[in-house]
Formats: structure tokens, sequence, C-alpha cells
């Protein structure tokens, strides 16, 4: 199943918006949150329904389609698994169109035990991501009517892996982070982007399962929401890229020199990175950036906001993101687990001459998790804290 370019575009684009309120060192997956929100605004009515249509950036009436477009088009990427989970009280009557258009399996129960609720949804959390995330993110209380949730777990092995190496960074001087390094004769896995926030060097790190890292150094002067918004520009081309076998000598971009070096024999150009390993996990809690997500009046407890869900009035407890991403030198896994909860209304809130490339990735730096067919974004983040060398453990 094929995803639409245009819901492709509008997930890439709340990657992008969500970009420019990070901060520090994070993991986060707009393609979680874009479905949970796409089918809420299928149920919504006045003015929670066209503020989830403005963060989705697609009318209400479209927006269930799209997410079981999408929710399809995820299950069928090698190496990306991908679950809906909607969770009730037995006392919630639930629209019966709204209900038909999620899977039949996707339905439990909230039995008002929260022990066993919450024992329940953590147990779901972790079997759908392969135990990279071990609880489900969600407020859980005892007016809560409704948890609606999504996992979203992805592998892949490079088509060709690093060597693992101790890095010296300047950035970094305090420790030795674990580096990776490789060569390769492929310069076009390298490219510069001059983006109205400053030069960004993108760097394709190519999986086994169409599942490709592109890894972003922008200028030291700008923020991570600069280089990963610039990042999804490529993606979507309003940044043309310029590539590595094109690149002028010299320091075309951060991160990158390129140099004519005498040989002894006729040799092809090289392409030299290094980068960082490393091992994240996030948590959010998108009530915080509720205007961001569509959700300011769905927050609004003294009403309903859903009439095409349920007739019982609902209204946004709690919507929350634990993420997980991890690089070494053969692979990448990443994970993330979303769920909203809803409470009844009234309830309280929550060459002889060649050409050598190389390319160092030894500060902060973005990286986008996407499919390589469909360019759409699934996890993204801003590396901060890279895995350490082992001491004492000789890697030769």
């Amino acid at each position: 199943m094929r995803v639409a370019q245009a819901t492709v575009q509008a997930v890439n684009a709340l990657t992008s918006r969500w970009a420019g309120a990070v901060d520090g060192g994070t993991v986060f997956s707009a393609a979680g949150v874009w479905p949970l929100l796409a089918l809420l605004a299928d149920g919504a009515g006045g003015a929670a329904r066209a503020e989830l249509a403005d963060a989705l950036g697609m009318p209400a009436g479209r927006s269930a389609a799209a997410a079981r477009e999408l929710l399809g088009g995820l299950a069928a990427m090698r190496g990306v698994d991908s679950a809906l989970g909607l969770w009730t009280r037995r006392t919630l009557e639930l629209r019966e169109a709204w209900a038909a258009g999620l899977p039949a399996e996707a339905h439990g129960v909230l039995t008002g035990d929260l022990g066993a609720d919450r024992a329940a949804l953590d147990a779901w959390a972790a079997k759908r991501t392969g135990g990279l995330v071990e609880r489900m993110p969600v407020g859980l209380t005892d007016g809560t009517e409704l948890v609606l949730a999504s996992a979203l777990a992805l592998r892949t092995e490079w088509l060709r892996p690093f060597d693992e190496v101790p890095l010296e960074s300047a950035y970094w001087s305090d420790r030795v982070p674990l580096g990776l390094r490789r060569e390769t004769v492929l310069l076009d896995r390298i490219g510069v982007a001059d983006t109205p926030d400053g030069h960004v060097t993108r760097l394709k790190v190519l999986g086994k399962a169409a599942i490709d890292v592109h890894l972003l150094l922008g200028e030291e002067r700008m923020t991570s929401g600069q280089v990963l918004s610039a990042g999804v520009g490529m993606l979507d081309r309003r940044h043309p890229v310029v590539p590595g076998d094109r690149l002028p000598y010299g320091d075309p971009g951060p991160g990158l020199h390129v140099a004519k070096e005498r040989c002894m024999r006729p040799e092809p150009p090289t392409l030299d990175v290094t980068t960082v390993a490393y091992d994240m996990t996030a948590h959010h809690d998108l009530l915080r950036r509720h205007r961001q997500f569509g959700l300011t009046t769905a927050r609004d407890a003294a009403r309903g906001h859903f009439p095409g869900i349920s007739a019982s009035p609902l209204a946004i407890g709690s919507a929350e993101q634990s993420t997980v991403a991890r690089f070494t030198a053969r692979g990448f896994r990443a994970a993330a687990v979303t769920a909203l909860s809803a409470l009844a209304s009234g309830v309280p809130d929550l060459r002889y001459v060649t050409t050598t490339v190389t390319a160092r990735f030894d500060r902060p730096f973005a990286f986008l998790a996407l499919h390589r067919h469909t360019r759409l974004v699934l996890a993204a983040g801003w590396v901060t804290e890279p895995e350490l060398y082992p001491e004492d453990d000789d890697r030769g």
C-alpha cells in the first residue's frame, strides 16, 4: 500500500514544526502522533475540529481516510512495525461510524482497575516495540474513559557497517565518544544545501530495509530546529543539495573538507566519514505544546468536543509520547509509543590526483530516519550525548 504524497507532506510538515520547538538532545516521531490526531479530528466538532485540522494540514473530513492509509502504508514497509490501540470503559458507547474505521482487533477494555489497566497498556507498548518502549505514556485516572494509542518501531542494518574508533572532538573534549568511521567511493552520499538559516551538510546512511538515516550538521550558530527543518526541506526539494562529486575544494559545508591529493596509482575519489554512535530516549508531553498539535480547545473539560466519537461528552486528559533511537556501527533502531486519553467532561485535566571528501560529525547534529521510497520521516532527533568509547577495550 502506498501513502499519498499529500499525507507524507502533512506528516513531514508536522515533523518540521515540532523540530522548531525542541530543545536539547531528543528524539521524536510525528508519524506516531499524526494518525491519532487525524482520527480525533474525524470525530471532533466545533473549534476542536478546526484546530486539529489546522495541526494536521488537512481538512478533518479527509483525515480518517488518510490516517488509515498511513497506518496501512507503515504496516507494509519492510523494517517497520506499527499498531493502533483503542481502550474504552464498558460504559462508553462509541459512534458506530467512527469505531468502524478502526481495526476490530485494536479495541480493548478499560476495567477501572488502574493497576490492571496500567499493566495491560504497558504490556501492549512493550510487545509492539520489541521491548524498546516498556511503558505506555498515558496519564490514567479514575475518570479516564478512552485511550487511543499508536506504536511505531523501525529497524535496519546498514548496507555497509562502520568501524568503531575512539573519536577526538573539541566539542566533547571532556570524554572519548564512540566514533564510527567508514570510507566509500560514492560521493553522492554526502551533500550540502544552502538554506535560509545557513548551510547544512547531509550524510545519507542507507539501510538494507529501505529505511535510511540522514545525518545533518548545520553551521554552529544554527539551532536544532533550524537544522531539522532544513533536513525536511531537503527531502521535499525546497532546498537543493549539491552532491559530494560537485563540491568545490576547500571547506564547502559544515564538517566538510574537500582536497586534491597525490597518490601512487590511479584511485577513485573517496568519501571518509566519521560520526558517533548514540543511544537516546525521550518523553514528550504534547499538551505542553497544545497549540502545535491542535489540542487547545480539546483540553477544556467543561464540555465535550468529540460528538463523532461518542454521545458522551469527552475532553482530552493527556497526550504523551515516549521514544527511543539507537545508532550503531551495524544499524539503527527506533521506536515511539504515543497515547491520548479522553476524560468525561467535568473531570480535571491532565588519482594520481584524486579527491578526498572528509566529513566529521563531531559536535551536536540532527538526524532523520525515513522510508527511502516515500520520503516519509518516521523519527527525528538532535544528538548531544554520544555513546562513550569503552575503556580497556581493544577494538584495533
